[in-house]
């Protein structure tokens, strides 16, 4: 049996990284494959092992790694498939390794989760196969119900136990109330949504970050990936966001877009059990947002990328939905061809020269 997905790391002292993923997989009933190789130390190794494993139907990457951790982006350099990056806290509580995978230039997105969350890197890799397969996305959704009912438990578990004068622990007992899901006014629909059927949904929190949104729309028009765009506020505008959210159940993939604690990405998470690409932005004040971005907690992971790079964002969908569609995985190969050309041609002084 060819395994769905590989996970890599760049050193056998990862390994606890890897069991975090390995676990979730087990569960999930995914087919996976470990290797250890070094971008550095091994590199035709991790090009060997990347190719040849594209080649056998390897639908996802997770690369593995801490301090400079450029194996992720060593990953994505052999492969079309879409590449999930892991860093470790290795040195500096793992920030240079954080730094090192989210920042990848257009086009070679790296789909980035928190420090050492290994489990949040499975349970986006599995999101990403899901799309194409349906009993691994009730597999998927069972799963997110067992986080959410440890939350719910953990009011029995310890707030109950918890014995204070003045602690009135029956007020509003959690295990009593009844909690009522989100109800949707349908006439609504048409208006909130001027694309109902789109396969990618981009949400934007600021009208100040649309211009990152419209390099979103840029790419995915290039890739012939219909979407619909939407600005608004989960904070400002919770009941709109909310029914954005839902009413767009059709959409593969969201794309959440913004500054100021990236509050989108979060509200999007909890609402949909569709991958999450989060695109932390610069706010006017010249603060960014990654770490709220990217540092999201088990079982609700944001495939995080470069701060403003909404190039990259349209990229990973393309990479996301190219798992089973080869027209797309063609159009990315003539996008990813032409940049480097470009690119090339700049270095050497013929930049805009016929051919």
């Amino acid at each position: 049996m060819t395994p769905k997905i590989m996970i890599i790391l760049g050193s056998s002292s990862d390994i606890a990284i890897a069991d975090k993923a390995m676990d979730v997989l087990d569960k999930l009933e995914i087919p996976y494959s470990l290797k250890i190789a070094s971008a550095h130390r091994t590199p035709n190794l991790v090009r060997e092992i990347v190719s040849q494993g594209s080649d056998a139907g390897i639908e996802v990457f997770i690369g593995i790694a801490g301090l400079a951790a450029h194996l992720p982006g060593a990953i994505a350099a052999h492969t079309p498939r879409p590449v999930i990056g892991v860093p470790v806290d290795v040195k500096t509580g793992g920030i240079d390794a954080l730094q090192s995978v989210v920042q990848m230039p257009y086009p070679s997105p790296i789909a980035t989760v928190g420090i050492d969350r290994g489990d949040n890197a499975a349970i986006l890799a599995a999101q990403f196969i899901a799309l194409h397969d349906e009993e691994l996305r009730q597999r998927l959704i069972d799963l997110r119900w067992d986080y959410a009912k440890k939350v719910y438990n953990s009011n029995e578990e310890v707030v109950q136990k918890i014995d204070r004068p003045y602690i009135q622990n029956d007020f509003l007992r959690i295990k009593n109330l009844e909690i009522n899901g989100v109800k949707i006014d349908e006439s609504d629909l048409e208006v909130s949504c001027k694309n109902i059927d789109a396969e990618v949904s981009i949400i934007v929190g600021r009208q100040t970050d649309m211009p990152v949104a419209k390099n979103v729309a840029v790419i995915l028009d290039r890739l012939k990936i219909s979407y619909d765009t939407k600005v608004v506020c989960p904070i400002r505008s919770t009941k709109k966001f909310t029914e954005y959210v839902k009413c767009m159940k059709k959409a593969k993939i969201f794309i959440g877009i913004s500054s100021n604690s990236s509050q989108v990405t979060g509200g999007i998470v909890g609402l949909t059990e569709k991958p999450v690409i989060g695109v932390p932005c610069v706010n006017e004040k010249g603060n960014d947002y990654m770490l709220t971005t990217v540092s999201m907690p088990p079982g609700v992971p944001v495939a995080t990328v470069g701060i403003n790079n909404g190039k990259n964002a349209a990229v990973l969908a393309g990479e996301i939905l190219a798992i089973d569609n080869p027209d797309i995985t063609e159009l990315l190969g003539k996008l990813k061809d032409k940049k480097i050309n470009i690119s090339l041609d700049r270095k050497s002084g013929s930049a805009g020269m016929p051919r």
